[in-house]
């Protein structure tokens, strides 16, 4: 059986829509091996050059609402008039592989994980300013001017939970910022007990066995 120490990190993501979360993400798990993302489910609409099964589970209300009373989410939160959940199965399934993934959530989904996991380590990505991300809203060409302008107060009551988190990211230069979240993925890694099952045929061929120390 997979002891605790064996067990992969669960990472909480979150940011405001707009704070370049997505791409960050992306750009991560091209640099780092051994983490995955965990697909959520959600009721809003498939989006142009979105896949059900890569970016979202796409479901109706009624099959949303089953699942949560199946006790099938590892959380689940409601987000404007849409709802988002994540598999319970499917994330301590990865875990218990030894990998760890990634729960891009919002703040809601962050609280009901970590009062589950409280070893849980959680992130928050911020745009540069408000200017910076009414102008990465506007550029999408997707939403109209009353979407964006709900969207942006939507984004600043998300980022008053900032100080929730253990780690912030301010993405103003997209590279900076990807460097710092892979460092915090490195840093995760190099704790001690996670470091000892991670290592830990190395670590049995650096020292030598307790009877051969004596």
């Amino acid at each position: 059986m997979t002891s605790p120490v064996d067990r992969g990190t669960l990472f909480i993501v979150s940011a405001p829509s707009g704070a370049g979360k997505t791409s960050l993400i992306k750009a991560l798990l091209e640099r780092v091996e051994g983490i995955g993302v965990s697909v959520s489910h959600t009721t809003r609409a498939m989006r142009p050059g979105e896949q059900h099964g890569v970016n979202y589970y796409f479901v109706d209300h009624d099959e949303f609402n089953a699942m949560v009373g199946e006790q099938a989410f590892f959380e689940h939160a409601q987000v404007f008039d849409n709802l988002y959940g994540t598999s319970k199965a499917e994330v301590e399934r990865r875990l218990a592989l030894g990998e760890d993934v990634i729960l891009e959530i919002d703040w809601q989904g962050a609280q009901q994980v970590r009062a589950l996991e409280p070893d849980a380590r959680s992130i928050f990505i911020l745009p540069p300013s408000r200017t910076a991300l009414a102008e990465r809203l506007s550029r999408r060409g997707q939403d109209s001017d009353d979407i964006i302008a709900g969207r942006m107060r939507e984004a600043v009551s998300e980022m008053s939970h900032y100080d929730e988190y253990d780690y912030v990211i301010v993405n103003g230069e997209f590279d900076d910022a990807l460097d710092q979240l892979a460092a915090i993925i490195s840093a995760e890694r190099s704790v001690l007990a996670r470091a000892q099952a991670r290592y830990q045929d190395t670590l049995a061929a650096l020292l030598p066995a307790a009877s051969e120390a004596e």
